[in-house]
């Protein structure tokens, strides 16, 4: 039987390869303004409490919000509102206010300045805990403080950002057994 043959992939097309969990928007308020952003570029970093590690882009809009309120709030969209994350995604809070002109719905957290999105089926509030890896990388770690879940969106399917505007919708459930929690 003949091997396969391995090519290259340049290594600008690796993120399409590792790219983590769902697409999520990630809301901040600062200055009397929110703001809404796409982001997926994070993960989970401990179970209890919760911490989520993030990276957001120096040149975001929401980058300055985030340093100087220390506070967020990840919302987690159903694949429903793939064209309107997509939106978000696609413009600046610079010049535009993203929630009036995409149609999404701020809505006031418990703990945080920064809205919940109400059309999202789970809201995460978040507080900064650790800096440290922000001037090299725009990495900040997150604790969720408070999560809140839309009970009435019983099944919700995630989106998974592939790479040049290629998502992956999550799909079948496989179960097998695991130590995890």
């Amino acid at each position: 039987m003949k091997e396969p043959k391995l090519q290259d992939l340049p290594l600008s097309e690796v993120y399409t390869l590792i790219e983590p969990g769902p697409v999520v928007l990630l809301t901040t308020a600062h200055n009397g303004h929110a703001n809404v952003m796409t982001m997926s570029w994070h993960m989970m970093v401990e179970f209890t409490p919760p911490l989520i590690a993030c990276i957001v882009s120096g040149a975001d809009h929401s980058f300055a919000a985030l340093r100087a309120t220390k506070e967020c709030v990840i919302a987690i969209p159903a694949v429903e509102l793939a064209q309107k994350v997509v939106a978000v995604g696609n413009c600046s809070g610079r010049d535009v206010d993203k929630f009036a002109t995409i149609g999404l719905t701020p809505q006031p957290a418990a703990m945080v300045g920064a809205p919940l999105v109400r059309e999202c089926f789970a809201n995460l509030e978040c507080r900064v805990i650790d800096t440290r890896l922000v001037n090299r990388f725009n990495l900040f770690v997150l604790e969720v403080v408070k999560a809140w879940r839309d009970p009435a969106q019983k099944a919700p399917r995630t989106i998974h950002h592939k790479g040049y505007g290629s998502f992956a919708v999550d799909g079948e459930e496989l179960r097998l057994p695991s130590r995890m929690p």
